[in-house]
């Protein structure tokens, strides 16, 4: 697997053509875009977005294969008059060849790397995260038979605004060992007990590649919170892994705690950054969502990833990712339990017996 093959580009497209799907051609038809007339007339920006009542599903893609997914877009209102936290409680869900689960099941901001229902801007290979919502992915999605893409709304109110699309291609020559892309997120609210490490992904069996992480940290303690090393245990690994990272900040790109610089007095500035593969785009103190009269907060929430395009882990058999959750102060290191989300991102190729366990519902997702 690789992530983007320029050199097709050079090349005659084969049996290979490009289709989109968005709210003005919502089957990706050809010659059936923008069919919908406005008050401009015929054909006039008719159709450029759906809205979702709660607790409704919107279809946005269903395409026949064989064939593959190279970009989707999408954008929504962050909050609406019933509250925050859209970006967290609408749902991205995606199947490939008619599997019963859906590959993909994951809050749809922090599937972009935006979690606790706030925007950041992510400029990175496969996830892009433009002004003013602007919600891109690159990551290739390959099918041979069938691709669904779905947005559930548990938003308690209506949201309107909801604009996407879905660019890719059909009648593709894919090889034989073609994997599926795949995207888990899980939680660990304050209720893993000292010592007992934040699990990111687990229940994976079969092979392929694991391709990156996003992690969004609540600090729920004082003092530093990254001290946690991300632990791969591939195949055959029981009581230790076979890779390990030197710390969460380490594992993100970073070094001595994403700030301006190592001291105490005055105290240091967080600087958020964010590159190709790795990235601290979002910290916060403070309370933006204007859901309680407090402009504060004495929570520091904290938002990283890490694009494993170039370095891959590879998995034969099965694989299990975890988070230690350790802090340090002036008396060393020490356990912590910490507000800890994360999306796991990968290639599988067809065939696995995955147990990952369903999203938990909205009022277990909210952001602290």
């Amino acid at each position: 697997m690789t992530h983007a093959d320029w050199s097709a580009l050079t090349r005659a497209p084969g049996r290979s053509r490009s289709r989109s799907i968005n709210a003005e051609n919502p089957t990706g038809e050809p010659g059936r875009a923008a069919m919908t007339a406005s008050a401009l007339g015929p054909s006039r920006k008719g159709r450029p977005a759906i809205a979702l009542e709660p607790g409704e599903t919107a279809t946005l893609a269903e395409i026949h294969g064989p064939g593959e997914i190279r970009h989707l877009w999408m954008t929504v209102p962050d909050k609406t008059e019933a509250g925050p936290w859209v970006l967290r409680d609408l749902v991205l869900r995606m199947w490939w060849d008619g599997e019963e689960r859906p590959a993909v099941e994951v809050p749809l901001g922090d599937f972009f790397c935006n979690g606790f229902g706030q925007r950041a801007l992510v400029t990175s290979v496969p996830i892009v995260v433009a002004p003013t919502g602007g919600l891109n992915c690159y990551f290739p999605m390959p099918f041979r038979r069938r691709a669904r893409i779905e947005l559930t709304s548990e938003h308690p109110g209506p949201v309107g605004g909801i604009y996407y699309q879905v660019d890719y291609t059909v009648d593709d020559e894919l090889p034989t060992d073609t994997a599926h892309f795949h995207a888990h997120w899980r939680r660990s609210n304050a209720s893993t007990a000292l010592g007992e490490d934040h699990v990111i992904l687990d229940g994976v069996t079969g092979s392929g590649h694991y391709v990156g992480t996003y992690i969004g940290l609540t600090a729920l303690e004082r003092y530093w919170w990254g001290e946690g090393e991300v632990k791969f245990y591939v195949d055959d690994d029981d009581a230790y892994p076979t890779q390990c990272s030197t710390g969460l900040e380490d594992y993100a790109g970073g070094a001595w705690a994403f700030q301006d610089a190592l001291r105490n007095d005055p105290p240091p500035v967080p600087l958020t950054f964010s590159a190709p593969y790795c990235g601290y785009p979002f910290y916060s103190a403070e309370d933006t969502t204007r859901a309680s009269p407090f402009a504060t907060s004495t929570l520091q929430s904290h938002g990283m990833y890490r694009w494993h395009l170039p370095d891959p882990v590879i998995f034969h058999e099965r694989l299990r990712i975890t988070l230690q959750q350790i802090g340090a102060w002036d008396h060393g290191h020490f356990e912590r339990s910490d507000d800890i989300s994360s999306v796991a991102y990968w290639y599988q190729t067809p065939g696995g017996a995955n147990e990952l366990g369903s999203l938990p519902p909205r009022e277990l997702r909210r952001p602290r």
